[in-house]
Formats: C-alpha cells, sequence, structure tokens
C-alpha cells in the first residue's frame, strides 16, 4: 500500500470529532439507561424527534446530550451536508461507476428541475408514471385482454434483488389498498421450485407477467423469463401471445422485442437509479397494479415528504442523520455487529428483508471511495420479524444473550383491522419489549419477588439494550413512502461518513461470474476437465455423481 493511500485510510479515525468520540466512550460506555433516566426526569419526552408525520424516540439510546453533540460534530466534519446536497443536485457521487444517484428524483413533483448532463430529468420521469398509469388501470379495469380475449387477471413480477424485494414488500406492506379481484406472485429465485409454486394455479389465459430486467440479461431473471414464456405458449400455441402477456421493466429495446414483448409495452428507467432504490420507479408497475396510481402516488409524496425533512432540517433533528449516527456510534465504538429491524404489524413482514438489501448491499464496503481500505467497521447486518412473533423466537437472546444488539421498534397508533383489543395487545407488547431492553431487572429485584436461590440468576434481566421506536398514526402509502426514504437516507449518511461508495455493489459480480463457468460443467454429458479448488471440484464430481449416474 503506497503512502498516500494509508495516509487516507486513516482519515476518518485521525478526525478530531471521531478522537472525542472514542474518549467520550471511555466514560460512558458503561453507563446504565437506568442512571441515565434516573438522573434526567424529562429524558423520554426530551430525546425525540418527529417530522412528517413520524415520531422518533431515541432516548433508550446509550447516549447523553454530549454523545449527539459529537456525533453531529462527526458528521460535520466529514461535509455531510455537501455530500447531501452533492445527491440532491445529480453530481456522480457513485464514483467507481461514474453515475449521479437521484432515486430522489423518482419522485420529484412535476414542477421541479433536475439536471443530469444537460437534461432535466423530471418530465421523463413523469412521462413514464403516466404510462405506468395507464397501464396499471386497463389492468385493474379489465380492459387488458390476454390472447383469448380474457381479461387479465393474475400479475406475476419476474426479478432478482432489487426488481424483487421492493415491489413484493411494497405490495405486502400495501396488501390493505390492493385491487383483491387481481392475483399477485412474485418470482426471484432461480431454483424453478419458486416459478412452479407461482404459476401451479395459474391459467395462462388470464396472467401477465412482468419481466424487470435493467439490461433483459439478468441471468436469473432471464431464466424465469424463458421460463414463464415456454409455460405460456404451451398452452396459447401461439408467439403473437407473448405481446399480450408479457411487458418489461427494461432499457435494453432490442433485446426486448427479441424477446416477443411488444416496446410499446416497456417501461424504462436509468442509469442513476440503483436496484435497491428503484421500487419507486417503472419497477413498481406491479405495485401500481396492485393499489392503484392514486395510491402509488401517495406513497411518492411521502418519499418526498422524507426527502425535503432530510436535505433541510438540523441535524440534531433530522430523523435519518439521527438514526445513521446512533447505528454508527454501535457499530463503531461499541463494536455491536448487527441491527434488528421490529416491525410491530403483519404488512410489514417482507421489510426487515427489504432493508437486508438497501443497508448490506450499499453500506458492506471494506475500501473507501478512493480505494484504501478502512480501518474501521462499515455495514452493520441488518435482520428482524414482525412483532409479536420475534418475542417468542430470537429475542431472548437479545434479552439475556452475549451480544449487544440495537433494536429499531415500528409501530403504528391506529390499525387497517380493528378486531376486538387486538391491537392494544400488539402495541403494549411493543412499549413493553422497549421498556424490558432498556432497564432489565436486578438480582434484587428478582429476589424480592421470592424466586429460589439457584433460580435468581436466570431471571436476570442486566438491560442496557438500545431501542428506537419508530411511530406513525397508521400504514398508509404515504407512510411506507416515509419509512423507506427515512431508511434510504440513514444509509447514505453513514456511508458518507464510513468515506465509501454506498451505490456501487461489485461484491455481487465474482460469484455470477463463476457461475456462468460452473453451469456447463454441470450440464455436460463428457467428463469435464475441472480447473477449480479441490473442493470445488470434488462438490462438482459428486453432484454429477447424484444427479445422473456421472462420475
Amino acid at each position: 500500500m503506497t503512502k498516500t493511500r494509508t495516509a487516507a485510510v486513516k482519515t476518518l479515525t485521525r478526525r478530531p470529532a471521531w478522537k472525542a468520540l472514542a474518549e467520550h466512550y471511555k466514560k460512558i460506555g458503561n453507563v446504565h439507561l437506568r442512571s441515565l433516566f434516573a438522573d434526567d426526569p424529562r429524558r423520554g419526552a426530551r430525546l425525540t424527534a418527529e417530522a412528517a408525520g413520524l415520531y422518533l424516540d431515541y432516548s433508550k439510546n446509550r447516549i447523553t446530550d454530549e454523545t449527539i453533540r459529537l456525533l453531529v460534530n462527526l458528521a460535520r466534519e466529514c461535509n455531510l451536508r455537501e455530500c447531501i446536497e452533492s445527491m440532491f443536485e445529480g453530481r456522480k457521487i457513485n464514483v467507481t461507476e461514474g453515475r449521479a444517484v437521484l432515486h430522489i428524483a423518482l419522485r420529484a413533483p412535476r414542477s421541479e428541475k433536475i439536471v443530469v448532463d444537460g437534461v432535466d430529468i423530471v418530465p421523463q420521469v413523469h412521462a413514464v408514471l403516466d404510462k405506468m398509469a395507464v397501464f396499471s388501470e386497463r389492468v385493474r379495469n379489465g380492459e387488458w385482454l390476454g390472447y383469448t380475449g380474457k381479461p387479465v387477471h393474475c400479475i406475476v413480477n419476474v426479478g432478482i434483488g432489487g426488481s424483487d424485494l421492493g415491489p413484493v414488500m411494497a405490495y405486502e406492506a400495501l396488501k390493505h389498498y390492493s385491487k383483491r379481484a387481481l392475483t399477485f406472485r412474485f418470482v426471484s429465485n432461480v431454483d424453478g421450485t419458486d416459478f412452479e409454486e407461482a404459476t401451479r394455479d395459474l391459467n395462462p389465459e388470464e396472467t401477465l407477467f412482468i419481466i424487470s430486467s435493467k439490461t433483459f440479461t439478468t441471468l436469473e431473471t432471464m431464466a424465469n423469463a424463458h421460463t414463464a414464456r415456454a409455460w405460456a405458449l404451451s398452452a396459447l400455441h401461439h408467439q403473437g401471445a407473448v405481446a399480450r402477456h408479457f411487458v418489461a421493466v427494461s432499457t435494453n429495446a432490442s433485446e426486448v422485442a427479441k424477446f416477443g414483448i411488444d416496446t410499446e409495452n416497456m417501461f424504462g428507467f436509468w442509469d442513476w437509479v440503483g436496484g435497491r432504490y428503484s421500487m419507486d420507479s417503472a419497477i413498481g408497475l406491479s405495485t401500481m397494479t396492485a393499489i392503484g396510481p392514486e395510491n402509488f402516488r401517495a406513497m411518492l409524496v411521502g418519499f418526498r415528504a422524507m426527502d425535503e425533512h432530510f436535505r433541510t432540517a438540523p441535524f440534531e433533528k433530522n430523523l435519518p442523520v439521527l438514526m445513521a449516527l446512533l447505528s454508527l456510534w454501535y457499530n463503531d465504538f461499541f463494536g455491536a455487529e448487527t441491527v434488528a429491524v421490529l416491525p410491530y404489524d403483519q404488512y410489514l413482514k417482507r421489510f426487515p428483508a427489504y432493508l437486508q438489501q438497501l443497508a448490506m448491499e450499499s453500506n458492506g464496503k471494506r475500501v473507501t471511495v478512493g480505494g484504501a481500505a478502512v480501518n474501521y467497521q462499515t455495514g452493520p447486518v441488518y435482520w428482524g420479524e414482525p412483532g409479536t412473533n420475534g418475542q417468542h423466537s430470537f429475542y431472548q437472546l437479545i434479552h439475556q444473550g452475549t451480544k449487544l444488539i440495537p433494536c429499531d421498534f415500528i409501530g403504528f397508533c391506529r390499525t387497517l383491522n380493528p378486531i376486538g383489543r387486538h391491537h392494544e395487545v400488539l402495541m403494549a407488547n411493543l412499549f413493553a419489549q422497549t421498556e424490558a431492553l432498556a432497564f432489565g431487572k436486578t438480582e434484587d429485584e428478582v429476589r424480592a419477588e421470592g424466586t429460589a436461590e439457584g433460580l435468581a440468576p436466570h431471571r436476570v434481566f442486566e438491560g442496557n439494550r438500545p431501542t428506537n421506536t419508530i411511530l406513525a398514526e397508521r400504514l398508509t402509502p404515504e407512510t411506507l413512502g416515509k419509512l423507506i426514504a427515512l431508511y434510504e437516507h440513514s444509509v447514505f449518511v453513514q456511508g458518507s461518513i464510513w468515506q465509501i461508495d454506498s451505490f456501487d455493489q461489485w461484491g455481487v459480480e465474482l460469484g455470477k461470474v463463476l457461475a456462468t463457468r460452473i453451469i456447463p460443467e454441470l450440464e455436460s454429458v463428457a467428463e469435464p476437465r475441472l480447473k477449480h479448488d479441490s473442493s470445488t471440484n470434488n462438490l462438482i464430481r459428486h453432484y454429477r455423481k447424484l444427479k445422473g449416474g456421472r462420475s
């Protein structure tokens, strides 16, 4: 490593604010939340922030006012405000691919002007949204007819990564608002089981496939697309049927046409939209078809509200910034390796999986934008399940295990499905969990309850486990947009401070390249000449032997 690169590596940890945080951690790292709350009776009301209809309680974090001051200082020393403006102004902050990062343009109003390479892109965005609206209404109203003249009732979204995780998450999250006469399925895994189970009860005459692939060459997506094509034609018996049962979300018109899709039914997007940031682009065509254009545009309004808050609010009251800084505090100073996202709403059951790609593909990086290896931890692992299911699964480890796991709890004050006292029980559990994680139960308290001597240690809860609580009135399309944008910008803030490129994903390439080399070795009738390592060679031979008696 050159001297220049070595210097670049240590830039972040040599900053005065970083060093101040390291010293501050030594002083308060072991201070218990019981003490922090006892010393400040107003802490629970004071350490909160509210914007765009989202309420954040961050008082149950292992922080003081000084912690926040130092974290904000770090953000300022890392020129976060300039980084934010660079993104919103369309500068090419995805440095390894030489691209602007403008998912914020996907929810810009028609009156806004955002210029990329001399072109105002906002009219293009709205032209695609308008085209999506016309198409989705035709499907929803029964006007889109299949090859045999029957209306389409079943929509299958075929994609992978951001072309699947966003649409399926949004469909599940907004199912309450969806048109129930339509059936929606999602196929992403190249495992044939995924396609088989998604289509086994569908009628090809009434099924429409949305093939989502920017290049229309993605291996997994196109394998599923060609299987879908064969499945449809086996029943419809005419190549012309493809144009009535397939539409594309892509930028590659020639490949779309070669597949048999009418390019009039191709919905485009742009290289300044990363896959994991694309669910509010044409990638959301299945979402719009499910919930309708009006609800989809309401979701965009929610995105936009959080965008504006993020761009303009002071860091001390800025929800994405606060959440990012708190996550960095635990990741880099406490050594916490994961973040649990725990939505107390069944509709958000796929939200943690969506955030896994958003956060881990963005910030799972080991070098800075300049190519120098970092000497600090970057992106944590994101995971989670809806409450209260997780309480009977992994909460044991969070409460009494040896690992520190910061948690984001998400709840709604009004349920979309009022049934008896279910919602009060649900929300009581959310509030109780954050209380238990923060304050725990001491051994003296356990003994005072009359617990047997030998059992007392097992019933002690250390507490001091940090949580954020995010509350909104209810889960609407607009609220979902705000939540997604909240995490999008939080991820961006962390990447900016860590000096990494949050918008490339070179880490997904190597395995895919090697897979294309291995596929013919698995399919070959003749014994292939294997040139992998001894383990991979042996696995391939064992697979071939068990699959078809080949050695």
